[in-house]
């Protein structure tokens, strides 16, 4: 019989891997400092250490997905969750600069590896109609990786310091690529149970795969969606939405931050709820992606044309792109519901690579709209962030436009 039991134990391992996967994304503003005084190094180094999480993450997603569909998730999942332990402890054991960037290069590899494998192995285990809804969780547990990098990251530094800090995350990541080794497992068939669906896996032509992906005209829609999306957003999340409220606003370090979090908040929440409002009330992919999309798209109006916006309006306004932001996860359940079962793992780590690519992109390119503007004295003036907010708002209308081109997928079961 199947096990239901089982598969919440599976995806309780495999969610508090992915809680690391966005800690450590986040977790570098907190420890900049630190770094900076204990190394000798200027911002800009600062600023090269926490990009090389990015881009091995982005370059590693079709690997990793190669690797779900041949050599397998739960052994994927596991390798790469033991990488990620390394990274962290060689971080906190880090004697000069250049083993602090090689330990967050190392960081940044592992964690690349953990959520493509999860999407498969939730995809075997858990039925169609839960699959949204199990997205939306986990992207909510990621996100509340992130919010504990910050000011429970914090506290850590203080009483314990950035290196002891680190140490005990690498030993927490440890144990969890442990429990994932011993508990999780590819397929209820790899362990004797009854599969959800009849469909036998196949060994999977890589090189067919990827053809198959890239050939399907309506995974571009969704790839191009992702790329302007989520760019926008780690534009405003991820780095210019600090300055704006400090520079614009004249807002502490502190206050700009909790309206930072409540980005994250937005989205915690609004996975789960989007997830189950596409599974269990709307029951259409396309639907639920255009009616958030538009949300989101309406919400950078205010941001792009006015700078006298209240604390309680700019706070609502954060809230709101994370709520509605968090429907991304809509486009993995799209990309995983185009494609067979046996190429999963290389249709969504495809997918996956455009939003990390969008992210580095936007954060250049705002900066360099930001400049054509100019700074006055030390700091940018409003019009500066309201053009590059414009860009923003723009690359919102791109992605309401391209949601109205993604396909259908949602189909009830018998």
């Amino acid at each position: 019989m199947y096990s239901y039991r089982r598969r919440w134990l599976i995806f309780g391992v495999l969610a508090a891997i992915y809680f690391f996967v966005y800690f450590h994304r986040t977790s570098s503003a907190v420890i900049a400092k630190e770094l900076m005084v204990e190394f000798g190094v200027s911002a800009v180094a600062i600023g090269l250490m926490s990009s090389l999480y990015f881009y091995p993450y982005a370059l590693m997603q079709i690997p990793v997905g190669m690797l779900s569909d041949t050599v397998g998730t739960r052994r994927t999942a596991t390798f790469f969750t033991f990488l990620a332990f390394a990274g962290a402890t060689l971080f906190g054991l880090s004697q000069n600069f250049s083993m602090v960037l090689f330990a967050r290069l190392l960081m940044g590899i592992g964690v690349s590896g953990v959520y493509i494998p999860t999407l498969k192995i939730l995809s075997q285990w858990f039925r169609q109609h839960e699959f949204a809804s199990l997205t939306g969780l986990l992207l909510a547990i990621g996100n509340f990786g992130a919010i504990s990098s910050a000011y429970p990251l914090a506290m850590m530094v203080i009483f314990f310091g950035w290196r002891s800090s680190f140490l005990v995350i690498g030993s927490i990541t440890f144990t969890l690529a442990v429990l994932c080794w011993v508990f999780v497992r590819d397929s209820p068939a790899s362990v004797g149970l009854k599969p959800l669906y009849r469909t036998t896996l196949e060994k999977v032509n890589v090189k067919e795969g990827v053809k198959s992906v890239v050939k399907n005209r309506y995974f571009w829609p969704l790839a191009i969606w992702f790329f302007f999306e989520y760019g926008a957003l780690m534009g405003f999340q991820g780095l210019w939405g600090g300055p704006y409220l400090i520079e614009v606003y004249g807002m502490s370090k502190a206050e700009a931050g909790a309206i930072l979090m409540t980005v994250g908040i937005g989205v915690m929440i609004g996975s789960p709820v989007i997830g189950l409002l596409s599974d269990r009330v709307f029951k259409n992919r396309k639907k639920t992606l255009i009616t958030f999309t538009a949300i989101y798209f309406l919400i950078w109006i205010p941001l792009a044309f006015s700078t006298s916006l209240s604390v309680f309006v700019l706070y609502a306004i954060a809230f709101i792109m994370g709520f509605s932001g968090s429907v991304l996860i809509i486009t993995f359940t799209s990309t995983k519901e185009l494609f067979p079962l046996k190429i999963t793992g290389i249709a969504t780590s495809m997918v996956n690579i455009f939003p990390f690519i969008g992210g580095a992109v936007f954060q250049t390119v705002m900066g360099y709209i930001m400049d054509t503007i100019g700074k006055r004295g030390e700091s940018y003036p409003p019009e500066a962030y309201l053009l590059a907010f414009k860009f923003c708002l723009i690359a919102a209308l791109i992605s309401l436009v391209f949601s109205f081109l993604t396909k259908e997928t949602y189909t009830a079961e018998s």
